[in-house]
């Protein structure tokens, strides 16, 4: 028999809250090898990201990648590690810190970060969300293009803890937002204000690789990403020559996507052009791939094969133009669940109180 998981704060008759869960990847609890071991685990375990028959994938994971790949990971988390902790958690709180201010006044909405590996973890996020009176609840991958290896695996995590709960939400899922115009002028924005202070090289998008028998599957990551590229290069009047697209990160002997970014890169250093501008536009918020792999690895390799000049634009994080693209897109996406406020914060505080002292005197 399932045990149902109650809610004890939960009043009769209280007032319906709008949730927001903003899920990202997640990250190591430290950059040393028994917290990256730990994260990987979870990671290369999840059937979304590793197609393969378990029992097989288990001996080489648990038996040859987990015994060599955290150290020079933990090394890699090392190069980019901040003082307040992981980039990728530190950009992300700070994003989700900022919806929160955007969203609370005008819908009273209740905003958590979820990580669909380590911590804060997305049943966590969840419970925060169901702690503070959520029964409609939203869910922002931070993953504009959609894929199986990550938009589905939010999903998974979601309704596996929603299957737990005796009391499950109203859910709307963004599956993606690569063609979304906020999106794209956003990217484009910061492309403009990066070329107002250096040289408008050849622009290269780098999006995460994932393996090409995906997208053969019916993966739609591979369309989007090119479509999203293509968007951003027509708001920017960039010619065919201009610019160009690759993908990073690929791992293993398996075919990925092509072009590999660091063959790109090498390629252009020898025949040009010799002078680029990265930026990363299916990362939200700037990681371990973008920062350790795009701005630092890959600009050694590119100048030391014989570039010239090599920048990195960085991903939108918690800028305004992001902040107000996301918080276009979620209130597009609770559109009649709620008509939006213009009480100020501590006005919409005092009315959800209100409430809920009426909904436990019935």
């Amino acid at each position: 028999m399932v045990d149902y998981l109650g809610d004890s704060s939960y009043q009769h008759g209280s007032a319906n809250r709008i949730g927001v869960l903003v899920a990202n990847l997640g990250t190591p609890d430290g950059p040393d090898p028994a917290s990256v071991r730990r994260f990987l685990a979870d990671f290369l375990w999840d059937p979304r990201v590793v197609e393969a028959p378990r029992p097989i994938w288990w001996l080489a994971l648990h038996g040859v990648i987990l015994r060599i790949r955290p150290s020079k990971s933990a090394h890699a988390y090392r190069q980019i590690w901040t003082p307040e902790g992981s980039p990728l958690l530190v950009h992300s709180s700070a994003l989700v810190k900022r919806l929160g201010e955007a969203l609370q006044p005008r819908w009273n909405a209740a905003v958590a970060l979820g990580m669909s590996y380590g911590s804060p973890s997305i049943p966590q996020a969840l419970e925060e969300l169901r702690r503070q009176g959520a029964q409609r609840i939203v869910v922002l991958p931070l993953y504009p293009q959609y894929s199986g290896t990550t938009t589905a695996s939010v999903f998974d995590r979601v309704t596996r803890q929603l299957q737990r709960w005796r009391w499950v939400p109203e859910l709307r899922f963004i599956g993606s937002y690569h063609d979304d115009a906020g999106y794209v002028g956003a990217l484009a924005t910061s492309i403009e204000q990066h070329w107002r202070t250096h040289e408008k090289n050849h622009l290269l998008f780098s999006f995460h690789g994932i393996p090409k028998r995906y997208v053969t599957a019916g993966d739609p990551y591979y369309c989007q990403s090119m479509k999203t590229a293509r968007l951003v290069a027509e708001r920017l009047s960039l010619g065919e020559q201009e610019w160009s697209v690759s993908f990073q990160s690929q791992v293993g002997r398996e075919e990925w996507l092509r072009p590999y970014t660091d063959e790109r890169l090498l390629e252009y250093a020898r025949s040009g052009p010799k002078r680029v501008t990265l930026m990363c536009p299916g990362f939200a918020t700037d990681c371990l791939e973008t920062l350790e792999e795009i701005a630092l690895r890959n600009r050694q390799l590119f100048l030391e094969a014989g570039g010239e000049a090599y920048d990195y634009i960085p991903a939108l994080n918690s800028s305004d133009a992001h902040v107000a693209t996301l918080t276009n897109l979620i209130e597009r996406h609770i559109q009649g669940w709620a008509e939006p406020s213009h009480q100020t914060p501590a006005e919409a505080d005092a009315t959800l109180r209100r409430a809920l002292r009426s909904g436990a005197q019935h």
